[in-house]
């Protein structure tokens, strides 16, 4: 990811996981914490008549893409226009119900789900989950060679992705309880999710995938 996006993720990912207790190897760290934007004093009333500042571009998670098939519905999705197709609202992580769960296979990893809430239809986009642990900017690289499919979510159409926190066989690493997940590295409100203590370690993640079973995390 640029530069600039992944230091707007992880201070998304501060935010998000400000609330919740980090403890590493060598010693216990807070992620990061709020902002006090909220209490600021209104402007005066000579800046009444000033011009109004134009408003910031829309994030990715808002973008409209073509889904062959899609159905154009969703949280904020458009209906096809101009004799386009059908086109379909980028998931973004709070559209999204998610689970994770311990998995003992392949030497043991994290089962990541995602499914629309209801009344929303939207696509994960084919590419690879942003999951990062702590405020440091370590993150989760590929646990496949090849880039998956987007998937249309809606009901009770499932994804899932398999995060290997650690991908070394060397001893030691950081130790984490949660997650912090993003639908891509643009998404504006990445989750927390617990785990259940990890040791973290070059951690990878795999694609999308609409069956668990090809979700492992393998090699």
């Amino acid at each position: 990811m640029s530069g600039n996006r992944r230091k707007a993720f992880f201070v998304s990912a501060v935010l998000v996981g400000g609330s919740l207790l980090v403890t590493a190897c060598q010693g216990a760290e807070a992620a990061g914490g709020g902002s006090g934007a909220a209490g600021a004093a209104a402007a005066p009333s000579a800046a009444a008549s000033a011009p109004a500042p134009a408003a910031p571009a829309p994030a990715a998670a808002g973008k409209a893409v073509p889904v062959a098939g899609g159905t154009g519905k969703g949280s904020g999705a458009d209906a096809g226009k101009g004799g386009r197709g059908p086109v379909g609202q980028v998931c973004g992580a709070g559209d999204l119900s998610w689970s994770t769960r311990s998995e003992s296979q392949a030497g043991g990893y994290i089962l990541i789900s995602a499914k629309a809430k209801p009344g929303i239809t939207c696509v994960l986009p084919a590419a690879l989950p942003t999951v990062a642990f702590g405020s440091d900017g370590t993150q989760a690289g590929p646990a496949e060679q090849a880039v998956g499919k987007q998937i249309t979510l809606s009901g009770s159409t499932t994804a899932y992705a398999g995060l290997n926190p650690k991908s070394t066989s060397a001893n030691g690493g950081r130790e984490f309880d949660f997650v912090i997940v993003a639908v891509g590295d643009d998404d504006p409100a990445p989750v927390s999710l617990k785990v259940g203590a990890i040791v973290v370690d070059k951690p990878v993640v795999t694609n999308w995938h609409t069956s668990a079973k090809d979700a492992v995390p393998l090699g």
